[in-house]
């Protein structure tokens, strides 16, 4: 009896080993909150669990937090996956934080506007431009505004909200205003003077909280503001009569992106995770939770969805920044916007 004892000790005990070594890796994701996370918890990571085995550990925070992540963790990093604005991607992947993409066939199915580089992908299109209020647009019978040098007209005064520069959607309309003026983002003077000297008098306020620029349209205090498709078709699903207009030289493409991270200790469950948000049922949830766009062409999306969102035709009319001019002088930007704009 004393040896089934031992043999029965034996093989439970064998068993808890196996069971442990058969436990699944950890996939660390980092990725925005909110509606995002709701989504990603709720549909997406238990799907890819089950079907790649792997235990995802979600660390949610905005760009520049989960950005400011993987600088305090260099050499040592926690996130295996990360999700950021483009503007933050681009710095993440020019400090070497982002490891290579493996060439897979789905990668060949997104649209070129979202390769960003050898290490980094986009997953979903926003555009900025303009949103605004179907009703007031109505009841004045005035034209929508067509170009961001509408920004300008004096009719607007008082009517209008612009993000500041700390917010991506404020630094676009900057960086369009220059271009318009002849310079860009190598010389955005022009840009300065513009928004300072002609679009400032028309601006209520510079409103960078989401919430806040939606109170400012239910509260009918604005017209229209710069901002983006995704923020548009939110305040539309609330019931408030907004629409999103691309302006005539091109709406601004604001891209979700993700790269896997340098040094992971689950390198192929991190491509796979990238490869996964790509596919095409995923981008479609990607969209009703973000408002973005999708940036694999195979997508198919809803109707409802289709008429809000960056899609098909739509991001013909997308433009990009250049990020690589931009990142290492948008700190003295702020501070020359603080001066000369916010005044």
């Amino acid at each position: 009896m004393g040896k089934n004892l031992l043999l029965a000790a034996l093989m439970s005990s064998a068993l808890a080993t196996g069971a442990y070594a058969a436990d699944p890796e950890v996939l660390t994701v980092g990725g925005y909150g909110g509606s995002f996370e709701i989504m990603m918890k709720k549909l997406v990571i238990p799907a890819f669990e089950k079907e790649h085995n792997v235990k995802v550990a979600y660390v949610s925070g905005n760009s520049t937090e989960n950005l400011a992540r993987l600088q305090a963790q260099k050499g040592a990093q926690e996130l295996d996956v990360v999700i950021l604005d483009d503007g933050p991607m681009y710095q993440a992947d020019a400090l070497g934080f982002c490891a290579p993409l493996e060439k897979t066939p789905i990668k060949d199915d997104v649209y070129d506007l979202a390769q960003f580089s050898p290490n980094a992908i986009g997953m979903g299109f926003v555009a900025t431009g303009f949103a605004y209020s179907k009703e007031f647009f109505e009841k004045e019978g005035w034209d929508l505004p067509t170009s961001w040098e509408d920004l300008k007209d004096p009719k607007y005064e008082g009517l209008i909200s612009v993000p500041p520069i700390s917010n991506t959607y404020g630094l676009h309309a900057l960086v369009m205003l220059a271009r318009n003026a002849g310079g860009g983002e190598k010389d955005i003077d022009p840009g300065f003077a513009a928004m300072a000297d002609e679009v400032s008098p028309n601006v209520l306020v510079f409103e960078p909280s989401s919430g806040k620029m939606s109170e400012l349209f239910q509260n009918g205090e604005i017209a229209f503001s710069v901002w983006g498709s995704g923020r548009a078709a939110s305040l539309a699903n609330t019931g408030y009569k907004a629409g999103f207009i691309y302006p005539e030289e091109g709406a601004v493409a604001l891209m979700l992106a993700g790269c896997p991270v340098v040094d992971s200790n689950v390198p192929e469950e991190a491509q796979a995770f990238i490869d996964y948000l790509l596919q095409p049922e995923i981008q479609v949830q990607l969209g009703e939770a973000m408002g973005s766009g999708p940036v694999n062409k195979k997508t198919v999306l809803p109707p409802k969805l289709a008429e809000s969102l960056p899609y098909g035709e739509k991001i013909s009319k997308l433009v990009n920044v250049d990020w690589d001019v931009i990142n290492p002088l948008r700190q003295e930007w702020t501070a020359r916007w603080a001066r000369e704009v916010e005044r």
